[in-house]
């Protein structure tokens, strides 16, 4: 593990599929952040490892760009200057089991955010995003969705479990396991989607820069999206199947933050979550 010089001082763990990419770009618009210039770098997650994952295009992704080493790790803070939040963006830290811990012992004084998604809108996105890529193998979701634990098994990297990576509960329950809870902020996508600017002010308080900043929100990042010719689709039978099983850890995860999530419960989660013109550049 590398040394406490120049490491972060925050991190973004997650969740994946979360909005993460844009809040990446919009946070290295301030110039008292410094984000490390390798997104998703999975150190604390894969470091050490001989990466072997075998889905369709993981050797061209997270094998072949992810940080496993402490030297390459140090160096993707090489332009660190007088920047007061040092940070990095790894999705993978909020699901990787071992990766709480292994912050812990380096970094233990770190600042923690995740922003979580509605769990089946998140596996959704995810399979878009592989399947705009041209990875996905099949376009219906449920088959997708009832392939996973064989995907797992064969060692398919994480983007690929789209129903575990929104098991939130012990993925966060570990965090707070671990760190006060003053070092931990919780974000929930859509906020963050239609209040970008006002959640952004959360972040940078947060982390400890100046809140004035004017963030340029309109760009956006990492969309997933099909032309709608090509979009399958989430039919509701499908997610009203997938709302019951995994209603029980919505609620727990609800009682662990002190969030309201119960909207991601809602057979149309969409009806009261209105998109703003501040919003649009979130994905």
């Amino acid at each position: 593990m590398p040394e406490h010089n120049h490491l972060p001082n925050f991190l973004i763990v997650g969740a994946a599929k979360a909005g993460t990419t844009a809040l990446y770009h919009y946070l290295q618009q301030h110039p008292q952040i410094f984000l490390t210039p390798l997104k998703e770098t999975n150190y604390f997650a894969l470091a050490g490892k001989h990466l072997d994952f075998r889905g369709p295009g993981d050797a061209d992704y997270v094998n072949q760009l992810s940080v496993t080493t402490s030297e390459a790790y140090r160096a993707q803070f090489d332009g660190v200057r007088n920047e007061v939040a040092i940070g990095e963006v790894s999705p993978l830290y909020l699901y990787h089991p071992e990766a709480a811990s292994r912050i812990h012992s380096v970094i233990p004084e770190v600042k923690i955010i995740a922003v979580l998604r509605n769990p089946i809108e998140r596996a959704f996105s995810a399979f878009l995003h592989l399947l705009r890529d041209g990875r996905e193998t099949t376009r219906d979701f449920a088959e997708a969705l009832d392939l996973e634990a064989e995907r797992i098994a064969a060692n398919w990297e994480h983007i690929w479990h789209y129903l575990n990576m929104g098991r939130y509960h012990e993925q966060v329950k570990r965090y707070y396991d671990l760190f006060p809870p003053e070092q931990i902020k919780i974000d929930i996508y859509r906020d963050l989607r239609t209040r970008p600017l006002e959640v952004l002010r959360d972040n940078l308080e947060f982390v400890g820069v100046d809140t004035d900043f004017v963030f340029d929100t309109r760009q956006r990042y990492n969309e997933a999206s099909l032309p709608i010719e090509l979009r399958p689709h989430l039919y509701p039978e499908i997610r009203e199947r997938l709302i019951e099983e995994m209603r029980d850890e919505i609620l727990r995860l609800q009682d662990l933050i002190g969030i309201d999530v119960s909207h991601w419960l809602a057979l149309n989660p969409h009806a009261s979550a209105l998109v703003t013109t501040e919003g649009r550049g979130l994905t």
